[in-house]
């Protein structure tokens, strides 16, 4: 019987390095943390590579071994420590799984036409960015861009926040905002960016019928917003009502009205064919 994998054991020292953005990108590869990240990496045809598990989780979780060993991956059972070196949280679930990074070019995500995109511009909080994304899905988005200075989708934090919607749009890495703005318009998506100083009003804007076409919503930073030439190259700077006391929303509670405000246009656009 093999012996449990240790923290010296070579692939889990490798693995290790991967909570590091710099060795994730030199590798192309991350971890996935947890019962629902690994059970939705495992339904990603060719995303896992190999499911490390203690050997209690891999009892208890008997449906993640299996269905890795049917999709070619390796699975080892590793110590308690191993698991803990592996894992990016302070009670780890038992389970992590070693994947390809699964990214496509802007061009690509494009191609595929979606109807609903997401763009997080220079954001740099892991959790807020994983929300969004997952919130995009959950409103039928079919990309999301992590433009400029972003934050990196495959950090940990930014992978558990997701709850596995990482694995359910196209996630594209990197482009500069105004040239991911420039290439969706030129795709036929509508580009609206959400600030708060915005000329054009939310609910005006589906009032009018104007978000039932497709779309791509661009967020800042809540520190900073988006920049003079992200706001000036984009076809309408939206801002969401306020009809309380409050200031402002959060990055993930703006991104959610917007999103979903456009998810609904679109759902009743499709029903309204003949």
């Amino acid at each position: 019987m093999r012996s449990l994998f240790t923290p010296r054991t070579p692939r889990i020292a490798a693995a290790r390095k991967l909570h590091r953005r710099r060795d994730r990108d030199a590798a192309r590869r991350f971890l996935a943390e947890g019962p629902q990240a690994v059970a939705e990496a495992l339904a990603s045809p060719g995303t896992v590579i190999e499911l490390f598990g203690t050997t209690e989780a891999l009892h208890r979780y008997a449906s993640l071994s299996r269905a890795a060993t049917d999709a070619g991956a390796e699975v080892s059972e590793v110590s308690d420590e191993a698991l803990a070196a592996l894992a990016d949280t302070v009670q780890p679930q038992g389970v992590v799984a070693l994947c390809h990074q699964t990214d496509v070019p802007l061009a690509t995500a494009l191609e595929r036409r979606p109807r609903l995109v997401a763009a997080l511009a220079e954001i740099r909080d892991p959790g807020n960015a994983g929300t969004v994304l997952r919130t995009a899905d959950a409103a039928g988005a079919g990309a999301v861009v992590f433009a400029g200075d972003a934050v990196d989708p495959f950090n940990g934090k930014c992978v558990r926040s997701t709850a596995g919607s990482l694995f359910h749009v196209d996630v594209v890495r990197g482009p500069d905002p105004v040239e991911a703005v420039t290439a969706a318009r030129a795709a036929g998506l509508t580009v609206l960016a959400a600030t708060g100083y915005g000329d054009a009003d939310l609910d005006s804007l589906a009032d009018a019928g104007a978000l039932s076409v497709r779309t791509m919503w661009i967020f800042g930073s809540e520190a900073h917003g988006l920049s003079a030439d992200v706001l000036a190259a984009a076809d309408h700077r939206v801002k969401v009502p306020m009809y309380g006391r409050a200031e402002s929303l959060n990055l993930a509670a703006a991104a959610a009205v917007c999103l979903y405000a456009s998810a609904r246009a679109l759902r009743a656009s499709r029903s309204d064919r003949p």
